[in-house]
């Protein structure tokens, strides 16, 4: 798992580096549709296209909140602890003091979200650009639109814990950081239902709370499985809907194809799509080649919506990348859009976006 990992990291960071100079395009467009995720009303209960690919236009998937549910009284800590961080040079003991001051880094603001889902949000005394929920908004940032960690910023903030998985740095400051004689503990998870689970145990067990980081594993995943399973009876019958993750950066003209052991392959499935940008071959983060789309051919693109917005929009992609407008998903202008700190989240908030989704691909109408 870890060789697979950090080879993602290192092709991942390369995307973000080279995109930290982009400027949004002008002109973006805005969603048609919004549809929002409601656990309180049954995927049964919505009106779904007779034909999933019956739908053209853009559609936004949204939450109905950004918080993050947590317990009304925070579990016990034991502290100090040693857990062991799963870093480049391999499983390295580390051993924590306090968690008074705790910084928490990722692509996707999932740890972050975990902490506060285990209830120990009060730890946190900054956060990355990705972790975009209400209760973490008046935290300092310490990482750029690029999502590259700035150290000064992370230095200023005496942290006495860095949790992270590597998916952002660069990895050479990070590891400067735990030179520098701060706590770094990097957690190894897959983008699963599997993985949301371990990651709300390792993130527990770093702050001292094993036991509590059991118990939400354990709920999350009884969670997840439930929505997969509800969304499987809600897909309409018929071929399954051909998707794909493209990852945009504005002008510096990042392009990239996410397919298998990226998430969104894991992401596709929950949501009874076919991936085919796996189906092509393509692992992990991969430059958008023209052959590579028209190959793909998919019925519908998923979007992160600052990115699609810093390329003008669903009309400026297909004026910048013609291969795009030649597939299916292209010449029926089908994309679905969702917050970037929200669309690839493996955490407390999986459920309410796998929701979201499902509505916003099958009962596009259920919006506003």
């Amino acid at each position: 798992m870890r060789t697979r990992f950090f080879a993602t990291v290192v092709v991942l960071s390369s995307v973000l580096l080279a995109a930290s100079g982009c400027a949004s395009a002008a002109s973006p467009e805005s969603a048609a549709v919004t549809v929002t995720a409601d656990p309180g009303a049954p995927l049964a209960s919505l009106k779904t296209l007779s034909d999933a690919k019956d739908y053209s236009g853009l559609v936004r998937a949204a939450l109905p909140s950004s918080g993050i549910s947590a317990p009304a009284v925070a579990p016990a800590q034991a502290l100090p602890t040693t857990v062991l961080s799963h870093d480049l040079s391999g499983d390295t003991p580390v051993t924590v003091t306090s968690t008074d001051r705790v910084i928490a880094m990722d692509i996707s603001g999932s740890i972050a979200a975990t902490i506060a889902g285990l209830g120990l949000l009060d730890s946190l005394v900054a956060r990355d650009i990705s972790t975009t929920f209400d209760e973490a908004a008046a935290l300092p940032v310490i990482t750029s639109s690029a999502h590259t960690v700035n150290s000064e910023a992370v230095l200023a903030m005496r942290p006495d814990l860095i949790l992270t998985d590597g998916s952002i740095g660069p990895i050479d400051v990070v590891l400067q950081l735990r030179d520098a004689g701060i706590p770094v503990v990097f957690v190894e998870t897959d983008a699963s239902v599997e993985g949301v689970a371990e990651l709300a145990r390792q993130t527990a067990a770093a702050l001292g709370a094993p036991a509590a980081g059991v118990v939400l594993g354990e709920q999350l995943k009884t969670e997840i499985d439930a929505k997969v399973a509800e969304i499987a009876d809600f897909v309409p019958r018929g071929d399954r809907l051909r998707m794909m993750f493209l990852y945009l950066r504005g002008t510096s003209g990042v392009y990239y194809l996410f397919g298998q052991e990226s998430g969104s392959d894991v992401l596709i499935d929950a949501l009874g799509g076919v991936d085919v940008a796996a189906e092509i071959g393509l692992r992990g983060m991969r430059p958008m080649t023209d052959e590579a789309m028209v190959a793909a051919n998919p019925d519908l693109i998923l979007v992160m919506t600052s990115g699609l917005d810093s390329v003008g929009g669903v009309s400026g992609l297909l004026e910048a990348r013609p291969a795009v407008a030649l597939t299916e998903a292209g010449k029926n202008q089908r994309f679905v859009e969702m917050d970037d700190g929200e669309i690839l989240s493996f955490g407390p908030r999986t459920v309410l976006v796998l929701d979201a989704l499902a509505r916003a691909i099958y009962a596009p109408s259920s919006g506003s």
